[in-house]
């Protein structure tokens, strides 16, 4: 094949890639954390766990094909929604509901396939996004705790595959992260919207900056509390070593550098895409690449038994 080829090719199959939104795969990666914390780091561990992320990334990429399909004349109006593939007409809606059928398909038969709770959990998403798309995304307070509730079921999704227990502070936790991740892009859409004359997402008129802000400030302390808890150890059903809280700066600084990347006075706005601020934003990439470290650090010793 010549290199003419390759690039036609590429050009036609770059277009149904992107519907897929390969770029928000990100935030499925929380799988992991569950048998990251517990330590199990075993082949057969690895393996269920990467297949989880794959069906996760699967059940989501379709479910962006279906709200894409059911948004499509909204977003042909959108400043920047209008260059999706399936609003720019470079998918067609044909071949976009059976991508997402097929992906849906593969995600609910597979999970069930790999584990019987898994499988319930990936359904629960699976209800959870229909409930979305169809209704939740344009009542306001209930589009920001569905898009939460999302991440909880993923890092619930990692740990029953593999078994493992996870605490309820760890996915209080997780919630109230995904909370504030969830307010700091609305709070970016906001500022957007106030600056542009096309049509966007109608919930967005239900918000204020200052409701925003003081949503934030309540999610940001839950954050903050309910990760030191968890850090604290076993004695409050925690994590099973209290020196996790070694990894407590991290948390706050990678918390305090997103509100500041937040900020409408920031030189540069980045949080409407939440997912993207990993791969964008570095101080935020080394921060989290740092604190796996010391989690990993952390967990080693105590299998050695150096710590308790």
């Amino acid at each position: 094949m010549t290199r003419s080829n390759q690039r036609q090719k590429s050009t036609i199959i770059s277009p149904y890639i992107q519907a897929l939104r390969p770029r928000q795969w990100t935030k499925n990666l929380i799988v992991f954390a569950a048998p990251l914390f517990a330590f199990q780091i075993d082949a057969i561990t690895l393996f269920k766990t990467i297949l989880t992320y794959v069906f996760f990334c699967s059940i989501s990429s379709s479910f962006y094909l279906i709200n894409d399909i059911i948004d499509v004349e909204a977003d042909r109006q959108h400043p920047t929604k209008c260059k999706r593939p399936i609003a720019s007409g470079k998918v067609k809606v044909p071949t976009a509901t059976l991508m997402a059928a097929i992906l849906l398909g593969l995600a609910i038969v597979g999970s069930y396939i790999l584990s019987q709770d898994l499988g319930l959990t990936i359904m629960t998403y699976a209800l959870l996004q229909v409930g979305y798309n169809l209704k939740f995304k344009r009542v306001v307070i209930l589009d920001i705790m569905s898009i939460a509730i999302g991440f909880v079921l993923r890092a619930i999704g990692g740990g029953v595959a593999n078994q493992i227990h996870i605490s309820s502070w760890f996915i209080l936790c997780t919630a109230m992260l995904a909370l504030f991740l969830g307010i700091e892009k609305r709070k970016a859409e906001l500022r957007k919207m106030s600056g542009s004359h096309g049509k966007t997402r109608s919930v967005l008129k239900q918000y204020t900056h200052k409701f925003l802000e003081r949503m934030e400030g309540i999610v940001t302390s839950g954050t903050i509390i309910t990760y030191a808890i968890w850090c604290s150890g076993p004695m409050l059903g925690g994590a099973s070593t209290r020196w996790m809280l070694l990894t407590f700066p991290f948390v706050l600084y990678g918390l305090f550098r997103y509100q500041l990347l937040s900020d409408p006075d920031a030189i540069e706005e980045k949080t409407e895409k939440p997912e993207e601020i990993l791969l964008t934003d570095y101080s935020i990439l080394l921060t989290v690449i740092l604190w796996i470290i010391t989690i990993f650090l952390i967990l080693y010793c105590k299998h050695l038994g150096i710590i308790s």
